[in-house]
């Protein structure tokens, strides 16, 4: 990716979901170093503010030449966009995940990629795609989750980020003319823990403190993943997996490979912010959140 600083005009990014969560914390940074294509099916975020410069446009439409021209004359893509619907199975009332339409809007993205010349997609994927090594985590099996371990996860919602996942590397790869960059950014838990009730979960709050990522570590972490000269690995394949986390003294995660290949340098540790909940926690649960909880 060519670097803004090295560039007489700033790249163009198209950003999807422009108008959601993630994107709230990502745009003040990437409007300073790009110039930015976004769209949205709103044009509003969750506090009502509408979104300077967004297009309205829905990515969920089966007809790739609805979308061509949204891709066109674009550097990189930064793919947030997420179609949240759920399906009920009336025989047993289970709420299930429809997680197709976002494997289809993730292959949309890599198409159209690849056909409009564009050089690298980050993709918004979550740490959910590898979710199964937790249940080791939490019973002391396993020290640490590395990005390149083969992903396995326990709902549909992971199952579907790791298919982007997958999906991402057959186009890094080469197969289809040319090789695609491709970045899976596995967002870990991008919020203020002290909005959570944590009275009577202390298992819970040491895993959101090892997931934790602050707003500026996140936006740092997607910029650098598309500022980077090049991001191949050992096989000359530019896709990497990254985990989205802070510096957070419980990690159980690993971003060695991020430090390495973006240069990313988190700021925040979850340890330090949030001291305080831990210390109320432990009040009430003593020894409950410490490194050898079960």
């Amino acid at each position: 990716m060519v670097s803004p600083a090295n560039s007489q005009s700033r790249p163009t990014v198209l950003v999807t979901g422009a108008s959601g969560y993630v994107a709230a914390q990502l745009l003040p940074t990437l409007r300073e170093h790009y110039e930015l294509r976004l769209v949205d099916i709103k044009d509003e975020d969750r506090a009502g503010r509408r979104i300077e410069g967004i297009r309205l446009h829905d990515l969920r439409e089966p007809d790739l030449e609805r979308h061509r021209s949204l891709f066109r004359g674009v550097h990189a893509v930064a793919h947030l966009a997420f179609n949240r619907s759920t399906w009920k199975d009336t025989a047993n009332g289970a709420t299930y995940w429809d997680e197709r339409t976002n494997l289809d809007m993730a292959y949309y993205v890599y198409q159209l990629s690849l056909e409009e010349g564009v050089q690298r997609v980050v993709m918004a994927s979550s740490n959910h795609a590898a979710d199964w090594y937790e249940n080791l985590i939490h019973a002391g099996q396993k020290d640490v989750v590395l990005p390149e371990e083969r992903p396995l996860a326990v709902a549909f919602y992971g199952w579907a980020k790791a298919t982007y996942e997958h999906l991402g590397f057959l186009y890094a790869q080469g197969a289809y003319g040319r090789k695609l960059d491709v970045v899976q950014i596995r967002i870990g838990a991008p919020r203020d823990l002290a909005q959570a009730n944590y009275e009577g979960q202390p298992t819970q709050l040491k895993r959101d403190l090892g997931a934790y990522i602050s707003p500026r570590d996140l936006a740092q972490l997607f910029t650098k993943s598309l500022q980077a000269p090049q991001i191949e690995d050992q096989y000359g394949i530019p896709f990497q997996v990254f985990y989205g986390i802070s510096h957070n003294t419980r990690a159980f995660w690993s971003i060695a490979n991020a430090r390495e290949m973006v240069g990313y340098a988190p700021e925040d540790d979850s340890e330090q912010q949030y001291g305080d909940l831990i210390a109320r926690t432990l009040a009430h649960s003593p020894g409950k959140v410490g490194h050898g909880i079960e």
